[in-house]
């Protein structure tokens, strides 16, 4: 879990790095069934701050419904170089669906 601070950014130590990417590095971040996708991308116009640190551009953070201060869940997938930034409404919906299926559609 992560927390967006006032200009965007997402500062973890050890889901970014375990992506190995260092300042500088570009990376595409685009927003797909309501999930974030950070992807490094010699093209994208996006790049790396610091280490541990990402910046969630202000249309992605508008479309999610992010601001600062709000908690996202990061799940790092290293084999492919991809970062994926769960807002809350998806952690919500995970959550929800989950304990639905355990639970055999009973209200929690």
């Amino acid at each position: 879990m992560a927390a967006i601070d006032r200009d965007g950014r997402l500062t973890e130590a050890v889901v970014i790095p375990a992506l190995s990417w260092r300042p500088g590095t570009q990376v595409d971040v685009r927003v797909r069934g309501g999930l974030v996708l950070v992807t490094a991308d010699p093209h994208a116009m996006f790049r790396v701050t610091r280490p541990g640190q990402v910046r969630l551009p202000a249309t992605v953070r508008h479309w999610c419904g992010l601001t600062a201060g709000s908690r996202v869940l990061l799940v790092a997938d290293p084999a492919v170089g991809r970062l994926v930034v769960y807002p809350p409404a998806a952690v919500h919906a995970m959550i929800t669906e989950s304990q639905a299926a355990a639970l055999d559609g009973e209200a929690v």
